[in-house]
C-alpha cells in the first residue's frame, strides 16, 4: 500500500510530508516513470533507468526545491542523509539552497586561491613583473602570443592538471609555420610556470621542457627584415615624397635610430646639431636604457630646419590628429614607392654600407645603432657613447645617400709606420689621422674621389699605439 499512495498522487505527497524514509530499493526499481515521494521532503523524479533526487521545502513563505544528486549515481541512503543534512539547515532558520551556494563559492575560491587556471597565473605572474618592462609590457607585447595562441588552448586548465601534452598540442599549429613566436610563447609558458611555482602553486615547470622536447627538431630557416641594399639607398632617397611620412623615412635613414624615436622627435630634443633621444623612445627594460645622443649630419639637419615652422606642440613630425605619426602611415607611404625593403631595415643598410666600405670599425658602427657594445664589466669601465667619432661617420653616410659623394672605395694598402729606435720619446700629441677611417672634412676634398676608408698619408709614431692620445706629455717607447 505505501508503495502506491508515494507514487505520483497529491496525497500521497502531502501524506508522505509527515512520515519519512517510505521508500525502499527494491520499490524504486520497479515503480513506473513519475514523482515517488520517500517522505520529509524528499522526491525522487524518475524517469525509466534515471532520476534525480529533490529536496522540497518553504523557507520565509517560498516553495523552494534543491536538487540532491542523479539516480541511480546518488543511492537511496545517501538521498536521505543529504535530506536531513539540509533539514537541519532549514531548522536552525537557515536557507538550505542559500547556505549550499555559499559554500560552494568558497570552495570555489579556496581552490582558485591555490591551484589558478593557467590563464589566471599568467596574469598574477605577467602583473609581478609587468612594472620592469617598458610601458608596463604594452610596448614588448609580452601578452600578445600568448593571448593569440596559448590561453584559447589551455588558458582553462588548472596549473595542478596542465601537462605537456597539452602544451605541445596547444602550440602546435604554430611550431613550424610561424616558429619564432612559438619560441615566445614557450618561453612564457616557461616562465609563467617557473614562477608560479615560487610563488606556491601547484605548477611543475618540467612540463614546459618536455613540451618542448616532444615535437622533435624543428628546421627553421630565420627570415631577416627586408632591407633595401645600401647600394639602392640613393635612388629610393632622391624618391621619398615630400611629405611627413617622407620625411621620416629620410630622418631614419641618415640617422639610422628606430621608428619610435624618430616619430617621436621633438625640437626641445635638439641642441645645436645633437638631438638627444629620451629614454622612453629607446628599445630596452626600463632602468636599463639611458637617453641616446644622436649626431645629426648636415643633410639631416637641413630637414629638421624644414620641419621646424611646421611642429605642433614641438612635435616636428605630427600626424593628422596632431600627434606623432603612425609607424603604419610611414610603412604605407614606402610601399607606395614600390619599395621592398621596410623602414627599419634602413638600419641593416647603413650598418652593411659600413662594413663593406670600412668606414668605422664595429664599436661605432654598433654604436651608432643603439647596441650595447661588450659585456657589463667592459661596459662599466668604457663609459663613452662615441659621439665625436660617430659624427664624421653620419656625415659620409649623409654624402654618400644624398648622392653627393661617390660610393665606390679605393683599395688602400697599409702604410708601415717607420720603425723607431728603442727609448726613443714620442709626443702624445703630434697628429693621429682619422681612427674611425673618414675624411676629416669632405668639402676640403674637391673634385677628387674620396674613399670611405681613407689613407692615413701622414702617419705619426703614435699612431700605432692610439692609447698615447690619452697620455700627457711625454711618453717613452719601450
Amino acid at each position: 500500500m505505501l508503495s502506491r499512495y508515494s507514487a505520483t498522487s497529491d496525497w500521497g505527497a502531502r501524506w508522505g510530508a509527515g512520515v519519512k524514509n517510505i521508500l525502499t530499493a527494491i520499490q524504486i526499481r520497479k515503480a513506473e516513470p513519475g514523482k515517488l515521494f520517500d517522505g520529509g521532503g524528499l522526491t525522487l523524479d524518475k524517469a525509466g533507468e534515471t532520476g534525480k533526487w529533490v529536496f522540497r521545502y518553504s523557507h520565509l513563505g517560498k516553495r523552494r526545491e534543491m536538487g540532491l544528486g542523479a539516480w541511480p549515481a546518488v543511492g537511496l541512503a545517501e538521498a536521505r542523509a543529504a535530506r536531513d543534512r539540509w533539514a537541519a539547515e532549514l531548522a536552525a532558520g537557515r536557507d538550505p539552497i542559500a547556505t549550499r551556494d555559499a559554500q560552494r563559492a568558497e570552495e570555489i575560491a579556496n581552490r582558485d586561491r591555490d591551484d589558478p587556471t593557467f590563464a589566471e597565473a599568467t596574469k598574477i605572474v605577467f602583473d609581478s613583473f609587468r612594472a620592469r618592462l617598458r610601458g608596463d609590457g604594452t610596448r614588448g607585447h609580452w601578452m600578445s602570443p600568448v593571448t593569440l595562441h596559448v590561453l584559447p588552448k589551455i588558458g582553462h586548465v588548472r596549473l595542478s592538471e596542465l601537462r605537456q601534452h597539452q602544451i605541445k598540442t596547444a602550440l602546435a599549429p604554430i611550431r613550424s609555420k610561424k616558429h619564432p613566436t612559438a619560441i615566445k610563447c614557450m618561453n612564457r609558458i616557461r616562465i609563467t610556470l617557473r614562477e608560479s611555482r615560487l610563488m606556491g602553486y601547484q605548477s611543475d615547470p618540467f612540463h614546459a621542457d618536455a613540451a618542448e622536447r616532444m615535437p622533435g627538431e624543428v628546421r627553421h630557416k630565420p627570415k631577416h627584415i627586408l632591407a633595401t641594399p645600401w647600394q639602392d639607398i640613393p635612388a629610393l632617397y632622391a624618391r621619398l615624397p615630400h611629405t611627413i611620412a617622407g620625411q621620416v623615412l629620410r630622418l631614419l635613414i641618415l640617422t639610422s635610430v628606430r621608428m619610435d624615436a624618430v616619430t617621436g622627435i621633438r625640437a626641445s630634443e635638439i641642441d645645436g646639431n645633437v638631438w638627444t633621444v629620451p629614454e622612453d623612445r629607446i628599445k630596452g627594460r626600463d632602468g636599463h636604457v639611458t637617453d641616446f645622443r644622436v649626431p645629426l649630419s648636415t643633410e639631416a639637419m637641413r630637414i629638421v630646419d624644414e620641419l621646424r615652422p611646421l611642429t605642433v606642440d614641438s612635435l616636428l613630425l605630427p600626424g593628422n590628429t596632431g600627434r606623432p605619426i603612425t609607424s603604419a602611415a610611414v610603412e604605407k607611404s614606402l610601399r607606395g614607392l614600390n619599395e621592398a625593403g621596410l623602414p627599419h631595415g634602413f638600419r641593416t643598410s647603413f650598418r652593411t654600407w659600413a662594413q663593406d666600405n670600412r668606414a668605422c670599425d664595429r664599436d661605432i658602427s654598433e654604436t651608432i645603432l643603439g647596441h650595447v657594445v661588450g659585456n657589463k664589466v667592459e661596459r662599466t669601465y668604457a663609459r663613452s657613447d662615441l659621439l665625436d667619432l660617430r659624427r664624421p661617420v653620419m656625415e659620409a653616410w649623409a654624402r654618400f645617400v644624398t648622392g653627393a659623394e661617390s660610393a665606390d672605395v679605393i683599395p688602400l694598402r697599409p702604410v708601415r709606420a717607420k720603425q723607431e729606435p728603442r727609448g726613443t720619446v714620442v709626443h702624445a700629441g703630434e697628429p693621429l689621422g682619422v681612427p674611425c677611417g673618414v675624411a676629416p672634412d669632405h668639402r676640403e676634398a674637391g673634385p677628387r674621389r674620396v674613399a670611405i676608408s681613407v689613407a692615413m698619408r701622414s702617419l705619426s709614431v703614435a699612431s700605432v699605439a692610439p692609447s698615447l692620445r690619452s697620455v700627457p706629455g711625454m711618453v717613452a717607447r719601450r
